[in-house]
């Protein structure tokens, strides 16, 4: 059969050049295997871009002072809530243009696009105008002191007031997924990272005519990569060689569009902002039990969430994969490539939990030597990598039924995992039976396992196969 034809050795090269080519395939028929293999691979090196980009902008600020990286820290926890809209409106890109391009209804699927990259731009509009105006009284909210106020102002101003560039990308690489064009999405992140890479120090520090802008300077930067990006997005968009074309012609409002658009997204917006609090209260139980224990925390949150840029990668490419096969009227193909996905982040996460289960403490040290911070940033690294093998069945039956459309399902376990389980089970572990941070990190972990198997549960039954969008 096609769907089970192996992924030989011989052949592995030759398939990871074509993923990075961003030749057009069909994703709906022939080896599963390889649909996986060639959607995953810029979908993973996708992920890692991200994480490399966070890693280089704290990296060179934290040259600059203690309160610049402090502005950093308090202005991505408002940018938040536009990351929040961002993955919301981009799940639904991608399962809506995905169903198109299934269907072969790549008119529809343009339409759609189009209306996505308007209800962007609209957000976007309103949400820079307000954080243009009032960042000096947002960092102020946030709990900034006044020095740090006067020198991160221009920072916060400039992200929040360009945060356009942010859901653009975002929403764009979204659609790109959707129609399969998975190649197209991580050289857009390349260029914009890259960009930021050799930006950043001359904003930052100066060099020749640029003045130094401290803080700024990596506002400046990113502002720039991004928007650079963004206009290259756009570009192919209209001419160049993504399966979504669009025309002039097709940017008008379509208000039923439009209105689907966000009934889909609703229910991924609300899953990222479960998610996202459900680690700030984590943040504020681990805080009780002072700096070092915080600090080691923080730092094996860090290492996993690195770790995890890849598996996130593979569970796109099963969003994907659900999205074509379902607009296909393929369901079986759609459900055996969630599996075989499963199986392969299961193989993936496994290798990982391995390397922290036996060299977490050398991990840690990597990044401090504080004996307490040490011992707590192992623990933590050793206790939820137990859980990963879960985890990553966890993640892909979750992109699997955001990718059918059926975001509200997804947003339901989280909030039962998330909200009505692991905060009030972590607090009980920790303070009222004095586990202390372990029963944070016993709570996490055993969180993982159940979110998975709610999942498998809901994910057997179906139900997602059936949705319209």
């Amino acid at each position: 059969m096609a769907g089970t034809k192996k992924l030989t050795a011989s052949n592995l090269y030759k398939y990871f050049i074509l993923a990075l080519s961003g030749k057009d395939f069909d994703f709906t028929t022939g080896s599963i295997r390889k649909a996986i293999f060639m959607l995953s691979i810029p979908m993973v090196l996708e992920m890692l871009m991200e994480s490399i980009f966070a890693l280089v902008d704290i990296a060179y600020v934290s040259r600059v002072s203690v309160n610049a990286v402090a502005t950093i820290g308090l202005t991505e926890s408002v940018i938040t809530l536009i990351y929040a809209v961002a993955i919301g409106l981009s799940m639904a890109a991608t399962a809506i243009v995905a169903r198109r391009v299934g269907e072969k209804k790549l008119k529809e699927a343009r339409e759609s696009a189009v209306q996505a990259i308007l209800l962007g731009i609209t957000v976007a509009i309103v949400t820079g105008i307000f954080g243009a105006l009032y960042s000096k009284e947002i960092l102020g909210l946030m709990g900034g002191s006044p020095q740090l106020i006067q020198e991160g102002q221009g920072y916060t101003q400039l992200m929040l007031g360009g945060n356009i560039t942010i859901l653009l990308l975002f929403l764009i690489n979204a659609i790109f997924r959707g129609a399969g064009d998975a190649s197209v999405a991580m050289w857009i992140l390349v260029l914009s990272n890259g960009l930021n890479i050799i930006l950043d120090p001359i904003f930052i520090f100066g060099w020749g005519p640029i003045p130094e802008y401290g803080v700024m300077g990596a506002a400046i930067a990113t502002n720039i990569g991004r928007g650079t990006a963004v206009l290259f997005q756009l570009i192919i968009l209209f001419y160049g060689w993504s399966k979504i074309k669009i025309c002039i012609s097709d940017i008008v409002i379509r208000l039923k569009v439009m209105a689907n658009i966000l009934k889909v997204s609703a229910g991924g917006i609300a899953q990222f902002l479960i998610g996202t609090s459900s680690w700030i209260f984590l943040m504020r139980i681990m805080s009780e039990f002072g700096s070092e224990v915080l600090a080691g925390y923080t730092i094996a949150i860090r290492v996993m969430m690195f770790t995890l840029m890849p598996s996130w990668g593979m569970s796109n490419a099963a969003a994907t994969l659900v999205g074509q096969n379902l607009g296909a009227d393929q369901p079986d193909r759609a459900e055996e490539s969630v599996w075989k996905t499963g199986k392969y982040n299961a193989i993936f996460m496994f290798t990982i939990s391995l390397i922290y289960l036996c060299f977490a403490e050398k991990i840690i040290l990597f990044f401090n030597t504080t004996p307490e911070v040490v011992e707590y940033g192992t623990l933590c690294l050793q206790i939820i990598a137990a859980g990963y093998v879960f985890y990553a069945y966890g993640m892909v039956l979750t992109q699997a039924f955001n990718g059918a459309g059926d975001t509200g399902t997804p947003t339901k376990i989280n909030f039962l995992i998330f909200w009505a389980f692991q905060l009030p089970f972590a607090y009980v572990l920790a303070i009222t039976f004095n586990y202390g941070a372990v029963g944070v990190f016993l709570a996490i972990s055993i969180a993982e396992v159940l979110l998975t198997l709610i999942s498998y549960l809901l994910f057997k039954k179906g139900k997602w196969k059936k949705i319209k969008v």
